[in-house]
């Protein structure tokens, strides 16, 4: 029998209205008193600022039946796709979440847990990123990829499946941006080793640091290269991590040649041209 959210609701002004109590207990924001102890305030106040970037987006996505379509990559627990699902598509009567995830021990976790809880719209996939841009198990129109935390190359798996399905908008917060750092330590950017510019991966904690930043900066001008418009700011005090750096991209279907030729400029300076088929293969071709 499908949970009443009512049942059992606790005098907490930090709810919103009709919240299910029985699904942030799963989640541990609630106790199973169903109380909120400092901690969960904290967790409670992180949901909900992830929250209100995601809601504006999907307010954007035209009514259809079976949309918005929110496809989560890395979804771990599913946490974010619960939360999508409780707070906007349920009380609208529309909307799908697919959760992809490679753990099929969390897979199955999920999915005991949507049958619980009524919400017949959350589906999870037993997939890489990778996997999912050719899956016939997803819809072939997606409003909204997000992809929090996935690590390293796992977040451009999941911008190449936006790209593929075009996806109307990205909400990434990538995470251990490892690949690139060990790119500059082979290479050494031979064309910049000579330069100053050579300080800022000299020591391999900047290495490292260097290279998040520079795949991050990669990954912009990707999106902006293949159509989107691309907003960069910082998602405070998720999951207690330093990891807060949060892409929305928008999908507006004008490339930005200028962003490509900027890439491919970044990628020849730090000598590692060969990314650019591994990781930006759907980068347009530009003329000269």
């Amino acid at each position: 029998m499908k949970p009443n959210k009512q049942d059992a609701v606790p005098a907490l002004p930090e709810l919103r209205a009709g919240q299910s109590v029985e699904l942030l207990k799963e989640l541990h924001i609630l106790t199973r008193e169903g109380k909120l102890n400092q901690d969960s305030r904290r967790k409670l106040k992180q949901v909900y600022h992830l929250y209100q970037f995601i809601e504006k987006l999907l307010e954007e996505v035209p009514p259809a039946e079976g949309h918005p379509t929110v496809v989560d990559h890395g979804a771990g627990k599913s946490y974010l796709g619960f939360i999508l699902y409780d707070l906007f598509l349920q009380p609208r009567g529309m909307g799908q979440v697919f959760g992809v995830e490679t753990r099929p021990e969390l897979v199955q976790r999920s999915q005991e847990l949507a049958a619980r809880l009524g919400f017949t719209g959350m589906h999870f996939l037993h997939l890489s990123a990778a996997q999912a841009v050719e899956s016939p198990a997803l819809p072939q129109r997606i409003d909204m990829v997000t992809a929090l935390h996935a690590c390293d190359t796992a977040t451009d798996d999941a911008i190449d499946f936006g790209l593929a399905r075009q996806a109307k908008f990205m909400v990434l917060v990538p995470c251990c941006q490892a690949e690139l750092a060990s790119r500059l330590r082979e290479n050494k950017a031979l064309s910049l080793a000579r330069t100053p510019l050579a300080e800022l991966w000299r020591h391999p904690l900047h290495t490292r640091e260097m290279g998040s930043q520079l795949t991050n900066v990669l990954r912009c001008l990707y999106l902006e290269a293949c159509g989107y418009q691309v907003t960069v700011t910082e998602l405070v005090g998720w999951e207690h991590s330093m990891k807060n750096e949060l892409i929305l991209a928008r999908h507006t279907g004008q490339p930005k040649r200028s962003a490509a030729e900027r890439l491919r400029a970044l990628l020849a300076q730090f000598g590692i041209e060969a990314l650019e088929a591994q990781r930006y293969a759907r980068l347009p071709v530009t003329a000269g």
